[in-house]
C-alpha cells in the first residue's frame, strides 16, 4: 500500500483577479553642461503582469483559493529621465490540479478546461506601459511635452471547479460500503460510521494490486434527485466524469439490491454527460453479514436488474477485495491504451 497524506478537499472556489496596469511615460529633457539645448529624454513605462493560471502537479483539491480569494499581478514601473524605460510587472501565476475548470463568474461559460500537467492560461493581461516624450519627437517637433498613461488593468471574477481525475470512482446508495472498501485497500483514511451521508467530499486513495497502481475515488453517497441537486447535489456527479471505470457498490444487507441498483442509474443517465456509457463494475457488498440464502436471493436480483454476474465482496474480511482490484484494472489498463495519444506538438498557452 502507499501512503496518501489526508488533505481538506475542497472542489469550487470563486476568485477575484487583477493584472497589472501599465507604468506611466515620462516627460524629461536632456540636461548637460555646455549642451544648451537638450532633446527629449522621457522613458516609456513598463508592461504590467498578467494573471496566468498553471495546472501543476502535487495538487488534488482548491483548498488553497478558501481563505484568499484576491490575486493581482503587479504593475509597471514608470518611465524616467536620462531615457530610462520603467520595469515590467511581474505576473501572478496561480497554480491548480489537474482536472480544474475555469469559468466565468455566471458558473455557466467554460474558458478553458485543465486536463494535463503544465497547461497555462492567461485570465488577466498585463496594461501595456505609456509611451515618453522621446518617443513622440519628429523632425517638425524637437522638443515635445506629451506622454501616455500606462493601461489600466484588467479585472475580473472567475469560477475554478475541480472535476477529479482518477481512475476508478466508487459509486452506491449512501452507507453502500464505498469508504470503508477505500480504507482496505488503500491508505487512505476516510470517515466511517453507519450512517448515511458519511463521506461529505471525494476522497483520494492509491491501490496497489500486483505491481500495479491506479487512483481510486470515493464520491459522496447518491439519492434518488441527486442529479436535481437533491441530497448532496449533483456536483460529486462531475467528479465521475473522469474516471475511467465505475465501481457499483450495493449493499448486500439492503432490502432490494435491484431497486437499489436501479435508483443509482437513474441518477447517472438523467445527469448524462457520458456517465451512462462508461464502462462499470457492479460488486454486492457485506457478504460477511448475510446467510447463503440472502446471498443468493440478492445477487440474483442484482444480476436481473444490472444484467451482468456481480462480483461478491466484503471489505471487513477482504472476501473477494482482490478479485475486484483485479476486474478494475482490467478495465482502467484497457482504456489507458486506448487514451494514450500519439506524438503531437506541445499545446501552447491559451489566451483571451
Amino acid at each position: 500500500m502507499l501512503y496518501i497524506a489526508p488533505m481538506k478537499f475542497l472542489d469550487e472556489a470563486k476568485v477575484y483577479i487583477e493584472s497589472g496596469a501599465g507604468g506611466n511615460g515620462c516627460i524629461a529633457f536632456r540636461r548637460e553642461k555646455f549642451i544648451e539645448f537638450g532633446g527629449p529624454s522621457g522613458g516609456d513605462g513598463g508592461r504590467g503582469g498578467d494573471v496566468i493560471i498553471e495546472a501543476v502537479n502535487g495538487l488534488n483539491t482548491l483548498i488553497d483559493y478558501r481563505f484568499q480569494q484576491h490575486f493581482k499581478a503587479e504593475r509597471g514601473g514608470n518611465g524616467m529621465g536620462k531615457d530610462r524605460h520603467g520595469a515590467n510587472g511581474k505576473d501572478r501565476v496561480l497554480k491548480v490540479p489537474v482536472g480544474t475548470q475555469v469559468y466565468e463568474e455566471d458558473g455557466e461559460t467554460l474558458l478553458f478546461d485543465f486536463t494535463e500537467v503544465g497547461q497555462t492560461m492567461r485570465v488577466a493581461k498585463g496594461g501595456n506601459g505609456g509611451f515618453g516624450n522621446a518617443y513622440f519627437k519628429s523632425a517638425t517637433n524637437q522638443a515635445p511635452r506629451k506622454a501616455n498613461p500606462g493601461q489600466p488593468a484588467e479585472e475580473r471574477t472567475i469560477r475554478l471547479r475541480l472535476k477529479l481525475i482518477a481512475d476508478a470512482g466508487l459509486i452506491g446508495l449512501p452507507n453502500a460500503g464505498k469508504s470503508t472498501f477505500l480504507a482496505t485497500v488503500t491508505a487512505a483514511k476516510p470517515k466511517i460510521a453507519d450512517y448515511p451521508f458519511t463521506t461529505l467530499h471525494p476522497q483520494l486513495g492509491v491501490v496497489r494490486v500486483d505491481e500495479r497502481e491506479f487512483v481510486l475515488a470515493d464520491l459522496p453517497g447518491l439519492i434518488e434527485g441527486a442529479h436535481e441537486g437533491v441530497g448532496l447535489g449533483d456536483r460529486f456527479l462531475g467528479h465521475t466524469e473522469r474516471c475511467r471505470v465505475i465501481l457499483h457498490l450495493v449493499d448486500g444487507t439492503g432490502e432490494d439490491a435491484g431497486a437499489d441498483y436501479k435508483t443509482v442509474r437513474a441518477e447517472l443517465d438523467a445527469y448524462a454527460n457520458g456517465l451512462e456509457d462508461k464502462p462499470e463494475i457492479v460488486a454486492l457488498t457485506k457478504i460477511d453479514a448475510m446467510t447463503p440464502e440472502a446471498i443468493k436471493t440478492q445477487t440474483a436480483r442484482l444480476k436481473k436488474a444490472s444484467r451482468k454476474t456481480p462480483l461478491l465482496l466484503s471489505s471487513a474480511s477482504r472476501k473477494g477485495v482482490p478479485e475486484v482490484l483485479r476486474a478494475l484494472f482490467k478495465v482502467i489498463g484497457n482504456t489507458r491504451d486506448d487514451a494514450a495519444p500519439a506524438d503531437e506538438p506541445a499545446e501552447e498557452a491559451w489566451q483571451p
